[in-house]
């Protein structure tokens, strides 16, 4: 297991220096559900929530949320962050405590000196967020669970993939990488 780095010689939280570190292309992508009635979930895809297009507000806000991760997070390097993808799966089959669910994907690019494992998981955190926001006042027991890193790569410490997962979330641009 690896040391925690985010600590001085005092015992202090500290900002860890990466200017040693090469510039190498990561990307992680981190995954949260969201779990509501199926009612609310049908809702959501019929266009038929008060507040307006569920998903569609959700992305932007996970995406503002990736931004500003070295805001949110203390010890967090600002990137300049080259691609934020938000990607949905709605599962309508309810499970044993009659819920449905909607699991909520982040894929996250740079080319830098630290990984953006946190802007991915921000991203989902802040589109799971909204989804609650824009649909409370049908469905106030929504809740939210598995949040997790599903992979990373790039760096000193390469690939992790956990184990059990799938990337359902684009890595890649639909233009090919163009902006």
């Amino acid at each position: 297991m690896a040391d925690f780095t985010h600590f001085n010689d005092s015992g202090r939280a500290r900002m860890v220096d990466v200017s040693a570190k090469a510039n190498t292309e990561r990307v992680a992508v981190a995954q949260a559900r969201v779990f509501m009635l199926p009612e609310t979930l049908r809702r959501i895809q019929d266009g038929k929530i008060a507040k307006g297009d569920v998903l569609a507000v959700a992305q932007v806000a996970g995406v503002m949320g990736a931004k500003q991760t070295p805001n949110l997070i203390p010890m967090c390097h600002p990137l300049m962050v080259t691609s934020v993808n938000i990607d949905f799966l709605e599962n309508s089959q309810p499970d044993s405590s009659g819920q449905c669910s909607l699991t909520i994907q982040a894929a996250v690019k740079t080319s830098g000196q630290t990984g953006v494992e946190m802007e991915a998981m921000t991203a989902v955190s802040i589109a799971a967020l909204t989804v609650y926001d824009m649909c409370k006042a049908v469905d106030k027991g929504m809740s939210f669970g598995e949040m997790f890193l599903v992979s990373k790569e790039g760096g000193k410490s390469g690939l992790y993939m956990r184990p059990g997962s799938d990337v359902f979330a684009s890595t890649t641009s639909p233009n090919g990488g163009q902006s």
